[in-house]
């Protein structure tokens, strides 16, 4: 059974950084595409970036670039999210999620079959 565990959200202020983690359980990262989204109240799910073993690492939003670092360790099953110079504007719930149907990143979140609960990043002015 595909699993998925976010950790790592926290509170922060504004120019920290936070490393959030998706442990990775039924997962063969070479099958599947994994994607990083967010979600703040009131808003629609947004993609932040995915890797895959067909594109490697892309990255949605481009208010991210430069500040959030996708990576995996395969011996883990763990993909990473390494955010600098938070935002204010950066605190959502985030989610991983994978999907074993794409080859390629999507930034369409209905695309991702299995998803985590999510972990809260609060980043304060």
């Amino acid at each position: 059974e595909v699993q998925l565990d976010e950790s790592g959200g926290g509170l922060v202020q504004a120019g920290g950084s936070l490393r959030l983690s998706c442990a990775t359980s039924g997962i063969t990262f070479d099958d599947y595409a994994i994607g990083w989204f967010r979600q703040a109240p009131g808003k629609e799910r947004e993609g932040v970036g995915c890797i895959s073993s067909s594109d490697g690492i892309t990255y949605f939003e481009d208010s991210v670039s430069g500040r959030f670092t996708i990576s995996s360790d395969n011996a883990r099953n763990t993909v990473y999210l390494q955010m600098n110079s938070l935002k204010p504007e950066d605190t959502a719930v985030y989610y991983c999620a994978a999907s074993i149907m794409l080859k390629y990143c999507s930034a369409k979140y209905y695309l991702y079959e299995r998803w985590g609960l999510g972990t809260q990043v609060t980043v304060s002015s």
